[in-house]
């Protein structure tokens, strides 16, 4: 296939539909009409000889040969407008749309009061933050970036560590006054105690309940009849005094401060829980991604 530039305006077409979600906005953000959007999508397809596009009348998806495809050319453009936004500058500049995928517990806690000034220090860029439990289908869904807790699940995306984050095993001082001070692991498995669980969002099954000490794990099925997925809802539930819980310190280091909730078990004290950023390629991520992951790491310390 001859590479010229009715490929590269192809290309630059198919990605304005992947950011925008239809045919009809990539036309406006291109400033091209919707049959021109579908002319130069049409060309590509009979060029690379595969479909890239379904079509209904209410959504447009990437085939599997599309993703493929825009996997590929998705960090190329994004290198190439990059390069372009500062030629002549003597500076890479942080502008244009980033869109990240995020969990909403650390959307909520640690960049929700800071986002501002954030933003404040680059003002040419424009960030779509999008909190939501699972990863997904990160190029399908036009994601720049993604930050997720958990060990990375084999994939061709590019996975770096941020940080360990500490997991607690916690509860209010009234529950622990109710119902005594768990000595071990094991005790959580008596009658004697409430504990709730929490459904890890990439398998669908509530998290083990893990305990790590000198190089040894120790795993317990406590009794509980709870199980969330949503940090919020387990933060209120905790503080109601209704039983104990595995958190992450990160999530309830305000309230272990006040007193408000009380570590258990502290001779466990080993377990770790990762936190990694993805990218959809092994190129190097332009300007505006590498500005928002130091705005993250400063955050975390």
């Amino acid at each position: 296939m001859a590479f010229d530039e009715r490929v590269v305006n192809g290309m630059r077409v198919l990605a304005a539909i992947v950011d925008a979600g239809s045919f009809v906005r990539a036309g406006e953000a291109l400033e091209m009409s919707q049959s021109g959007v579908s002319r130069a999508i049409a060309k590509l397809e009979a060029r690379l000889n595969i479909r890239l596009f379904d079509r209904t009348t209410r959504k447009v998806s990437l085939t599997d040969e599309g993703r493929r495809f825009y996997a590929q050319i998705g960090p190329l453009l994004a290198g190439l407008e990059e390069a372009v936004a500062s030629a002549g500058e003597g500076a890479v500049v942080v502008r244009g749309r980033l869109r990240v995928n995020i969990e909403p517990l650390l959307a909520r806690l640690l960049l929700g009061p800071k986002l501002g000034a954030f933003l404040k220090r680059h003002p040419e860029l424009d960030l779509d933050l999008v909190a939501r439990d699972q990863l997904g289908d990160m190029v399908g869904d036009g994601f720049d970036l993604a930050i997720r807790f958990g060990e990375p699940q084999t994939s061709s995306l590019i996975a770096r560590k941020l940080m360990d984050t500490r997991v607690l095993t916690v509860a209010t001082p009234a529950y622990l006054r109710r119902r005594g001070v768990p000595k071990k692991p094991s005790d959580l498995e008596s009658e004697d105690h409430t504990c709730i669980h929490f459904r890890n969002p990439a398998t669908g099954r509530p998290y083990e309940w893990e305990f790590h000490r000198g190089g040894k794990t120790t795993v317990v099925n406590p009794r509980g009849q709870l199980t969330l997925n949503d940090a919020g809802t387990m933060e209120s539930v905790l503080l109601a005094g209704y039983g104990l819980a595995q958190v992450i310190d990160l999530a309830v280091e305000p309230l272990l401060r006040s007193g408000a909730l009380t570590p258990v078990l502290t001779a466990w004290p080993d377990e770790r829980f990762p936190m990694y950023a993805y990218y959809p390629s092994r190129y190097h991520p332009p300007a505006k991604t590498l500005a928002f992951l130091e705005f993250v790491s400063s955050l975390l310390g």
